[in-house]
């Protein structure tokens, strides 16, 4: 990188409109159509103009039509974070040593739906896809928690695209955690209860290959569900829940500390009563 300009050349030059964010840092937003020649002098006074200040992180939200940046962008310093469908975040260190920015994302999550009828039977599928295809598996519908949506709600909209079963949603019985998995990143998975309000069938063409109701006790004894453990374990879940000799975790809507935003808060509500 070139040697930062001088504190007068700082003042000659245009600097990028930014906003602080709470950690000492700042979040610039571009939106207006530049070529590099243009943006970099530009860049490198706003730069030497916030470390006068004592910042300390910078926020770069770079959005796809001014992608033609990118390769300037990275000479002076930054780096990637993460990029959306319409966006690149890069950042930069203003300090020196090490940096103490938050990392991208580091887990996707996932819900598996165990919906169990009157009848003691479980809605399962098979799929088209995935680990599972062309091995006559059947296992209960599951999916990726869409960004902004409760685990809850996508235990409800995951059941109800892959089957057609309107359900409700009753408690978290378990999660896991696995890694390496989706391009690296770590898998959190919310095995969750649900109650049918209807029972007739109508498969995602798409994804599933077939979907039905199975007594339970068929649905466990299949030979691949035996053989690994993390599945033998999920079924003694199921089996014990049955006997109502198990509590899962309840969704209870609270408040955040510091603003009036809403969230879910997953809790043992039976034990928790009994206190």
């Amino acid at each position: 990188m070139e040697q930062a300009p001088t504190a007068n050349y700082v003042q000659r030059v245009e600097l990028l409109d930014a906003n602080e964010d709470d950690h000492g840092g700042v979040i610039v937003e571009l939106d207006k159509p530049m070529n590099s020649e243009v943006f970099v002098p530009i860049l490198r006074a706003s730069i030497a103009h916030w470390k006068q200040q004592g910042k300390k992180g910078v926020w770069l939200k770079l959005p796809i039509e001014l992608a033609n940046l990118v390769e300037a962008i990275v000479k002076e310093g930054f780096w990637y974070h993460h990029a959306e469908p319409k966006y690149l975040m890069l950042v930069y260190w203003i300090p020196e040593g090490a940096h103490t920015l938050p990392v991208n994302a580091t887990h996707q999550v996932g819900i598996g739906a165990f919906v169990l009828n009157e009848n003691k039977e479980v809605l399962v599928v098979q799929e088209k896809s995935g680990i599972f295809r062309g091995t006559g598996v059947w296992k209960f519908p599951t999916g990726v928690v869409d960004e902004g949506e409760d685990i809850c709600k996508a235990a409800v909209r995951e059941v109800k695209e892959e089957t057609g079963v309107d359900t409700e949603f009753i408690e978290v019985l378990a999660f896991r955690q696995t890694h390496q998995t989706f391009f690296g990143k770590s898998d959190l998975f919310f095995i969750c209860m649900l109650k049918p309000l209807t029972f007739e069938i109508s498969k995602q063409e798409l994804e599933i290959e077939d979907a039905q109701w199975m007594k339970l006790e068929d649905y466990t004894a299949q030979p691949l569900i035996q053989k690994h453990e993390v599945w033998k374990c999920i079924n003694n879940i199921f089996i014990t829940k049955i006997q109502k000799q198990y509590s899962g975790f309840f969704p209870v809507l609270t408040s955040e500390a510091f603003s009036s935003k809403k969230n879910l808060l997953y809790l043992n509500k039976n034990d928790l009563n009994m206190r």
